[in-house]
């Protein structure tokens, strides 16, 4: 039997990054779900379990950090691992996005090698943890 690819959820506001991004991670065999706001994050995370989520700050309706509570407020979704990648300064930024549950902090514009080492450590410690 396959293994199913990894489903990552990519919110991003920009529609050209969350494109990019979307491209960047399906050529390295990943399924990719979508979303553009902090309403419509935790609705997909709700409905679709996305084995990890990829998450901007600035987001309309409340941005990232609202996300990250409302993940960790949620007994379903209160594990799922989330890597911030944001444009924010990281030296004000990524404290609290770790502080916030995130389990990695990435500055815009990522390296492509970084961001998947980075996905695919979240992933293994998300599949460990579950074992």
């Amino acid at each position: 039997m396959t293994e199913r690819p990894a489903r990552i959820l990519v919110v991003e506001d920009d529609g050209d990054t969350r494109l990019a991004l979307g491209m960047r991670l399906r050529a390295s065999g990943f399924e990719i779900l979508e979303a553009g706001d902090t309403d419509g994050a935790v609705t997909v995370a709700r409905r679709e379990r996305p084995d990890l989520i990829l998450l901007d700050l600035g987001l309309p309706g409340g941005g990232g950090f609202v996300v990250m509570e409302r993940l960790s407020a949620d007994p379903g979704l209160d594990d799922m691992p989330v890597v911030v990648l944001s444009a924010r300064d990281p030296e004000s930024a990524a404290g609290p996005s770790l502080a916030a549950g995130a389990i990695a902090y990435l500055e815009k514009v990522v390296d492509n090698r970084r961001l998947l080492a980075t996905i695919r450590e979240g992933l293994a410690r998300s599949r460990t943890a579950v074992s």
